[in-house]
């Protein structure tokens, strides 16, 4: 079949029928052309074969068609094969030139990617071969300036700590020649004040030989000034002896024994931390005294031995040393990286060297706590205040309450030693807070509850800058017949509900009376004697406003059972009526 016979079906069934006139023209035949049309339409629709154009499956269908007509026919069945063998070799000739026309564009399509990919390749070769020519023109200028530095007469000129145009500069070599001229001057100035490494050897064995004999006459002071106050003791108690007359008056014997006994039970102290009297330096001897000690303090300071500076500092006679100023002495050097701070030192020194029942001042106190919180050493300053080596302030206090507020790991243990300080400052409402900052909630309630100095305003400051339900239960709660609580609940509620941050705590105060039963409500206002209806009715009127209007029906409806008003007191049989109208 040709490609014309193939594109229309309907037009070749009215074509065929009319061809077919002529040479079948019977009735079988008509039915048999007839259901070969309908088989031809039948198959098309069921492969979905296009109307229009070549298409395979057509193909089929007509020639499976076509091989029916030629085992129908029995005179042209001879020439319906020829006419179908060429009819197969002229549709395997198509396909065949079909496949090479496909294959033919595959290969140029291949070839024309191979030739892109060719061109790119190019491209990147031809961009690589300039950045190489750029790197070569590169490398031979550094090369070129290299060499021209080497080469360059100017160059031992130059001076070690300027650039190659400042050496070329007059003005910049002015300014580093003063410079160095300065650290000249410097250098020689400290090398007058130094000896050479065998003096400072020699130096240093005397120094040990004279520490050495200053400590063994120390000991021998100590014994000398211990055998001095016993026998100062024995002729005490000869004295006494020698003066005292009568019958009732002890043996000698028996004197000296019980003397004796008593010096070896230690009841002599033999306390030699003071001078006596007639020993202390005065005029001549004290200045003496005092300028050689700032020396050695001054030289030990200078080469930066900072411990022995610190401590001698501290036993400096008459505490000249022991000041802020020596303070700022310490703030200003730094100490090797690993090594504590020198001001840390001088404070160590301080707290290990002062006698007991003195204690630093306010000042020196409160510096070197801020020292030793800043560089973590807290434990030393649990040693300063449960010692009583500091002054005791508020303004310390504050300072500990503020680092434990910044540094959670050790709020509890500042606010422990602010608590401390607080109660010995007298300051009872910070004391209360610093317990309820730690969680002491009961603690905190039974310390307002036995300190008659706090106010019902101070319990409030309490509560507002540590909210709690719970402290809010415990102040609010009746401590026993004929005993109010310390704050009442309609005073309070009315305060907190005023403060927009507070709401929320008098609301849980009242929901919990609520969801205990009317009657308990009730009772609380009843009971609330500090509190008039007034102020209930106010409470009411703010919970209305605060979109509580359960609770202010609650307490609306608890004032009006009343049939009037009552004069609240605590003793609910006391209660008396008075008249009021509500409005």
């Amino acid at each position: 079949m040709s490609a014309e016979q193939t594109s229309n079906s309907s037009s070749s069934r009215k074509e065929t029928t009319r061809s077919t006139g002529g040479f079948l023209a019977s009735e079988s035949d008509d039915r048999f052309f007839q259901s070969l049309f309908e088989f031809i339409e039948l198959e098309k629709r069921f492969l979905q074969s296009p109307e229009n154009g070549p298409d395979e499956l057509r193909y089929i269908i007509y020639r499976s068609v076509f091989n029916k007509v030629i085992a129908q026919a029995t005179d042209y069945k001879r020439l319906l094969l020829t006419i179908k063998a060429e009819y197969d070799d002229i549709i395997q000739e198509l396909k065949r030139r079909d496949d090479e026309v496909r294959g033919a564009q595959q290969t140029v399509a291949a070839s024309m990617s191979c030739s892109k990919s060719l061109i790119t390749c190019k491209r990147r070769a031809d961009q690589l071969r300039d950045r190489i020519s750029e790197l070569q023109r590169e490398t031979s200028r550094l090369q070129e300036e290299l060499q021209r530095q080497k080469s360059s007469k100017d160059q031992s000129t130059w001076t070690p700590g300027l650039t190659v145009s400042e050496s070329e500069d007059p003005e910049a070599l002015d300014r580093h020649l003063q410079h160095l001229q300065v650290q000249r001057a410097a250098l020689l100035d400290r090398k007058s004040h130094c000896v050479s490494l065998e003096v400072k050897a020699q130096l240093d064995a005397k120094l040990q030989t004279a520490e050495s004999h200053r400590d063994q006459l120390s000991t021998e002071s100590h014994r000398l000034k211990v055998l001095c106050r016993r026998l100062w003791f024995v002729c005490d108690c000869l004295s006494s002896w020698e003066g005292g007359e009568g019958e009732g008056q002890v043996p000698l014997e028996e004197l000296m024994g019980s003397t004796l006994e008593n010096i070896r039970q230690n009841r002599v102290t033999d306390d030699d931390t003071e001078l006596f009297e007639e020993e202390q330096p005065t005029g001549a001897d004290e200045a003496e005294l005092l300028t050689d000690h700032l020396d050695r303090f001054i030289e030990l300071f200078d080469l930066a031995q900072y411990e022995k500076a610190a401590l001698l500092a501290a036993t400096s006679p008459g505490g000249v040393l022991r000041n802020l100023h020596t303070m700022t002495m310490f703030e200003a050097v730094q100490a090797p990286p690993g090594s504590v701070p020198p001001p840390l030192l001088f404070f160590q020194a301080l707290l290990m060297t002062v006698p007991d029942g003195v204690e630093l001042s306010a000042s020196l106190s409160v510096v070197g706590v801020v020292l030793a919180l800043q560089r973590g050493a807290s434990q030393l300053v649990v040693h300063a205040v449960t010692q009583n080596k500091i002054s005791f302030t508020e303004h310390l206090g504050d300072i500990l309450t503020e680092h434990a507020q910044n540094n959670p790991g050790v709020a509890d243990l500042c606010l422990a030693l602010a608590t401390i300080i607080y109660e010995a400052c007298g300051l009872d409402r910070k004391t209360a807070l610093s317990m309820c900052k730690r969680g002491l909630i009961c603690s905190a309630a039974e310390f307002m509850k036995h300190h008659n100095k706090l106010t019902a305003e101070d319990c409030l400051w309490v509560l507002c800058r540590s909210p709690s339900l719970s402290l809010l239960q415990l102040l609010t709660k009746h401590r026993g017949r004929g005993r109010a609580a310390i704050l009442s609940v309609g005073g309070t509620c009315s305060t907190l509900l005023v403060d927009h941050q507070q709401w929320d705590l008098a609301f849980q105060l009242l929901d919990g009376f609520v969801s205990q039963g009317q009657g308990v409500l009730q009772d609380v206002i009843l009971e609330d004697s500090d509190s008039s209806v007034e102020v209930w009715i106010l409470i009411a009127s703010l919970c209305s406003e605060l979109k509580r209007a359960d609770l202010s029906q609650d307490i609306l409806s608890v004032l009006l059972d009343q049939g009037g008003t009552r004069v609240l007191s605590p003793d609910l049989e006391g209660a008396g009526l008075m008249e009021h109208v509500f409005l």
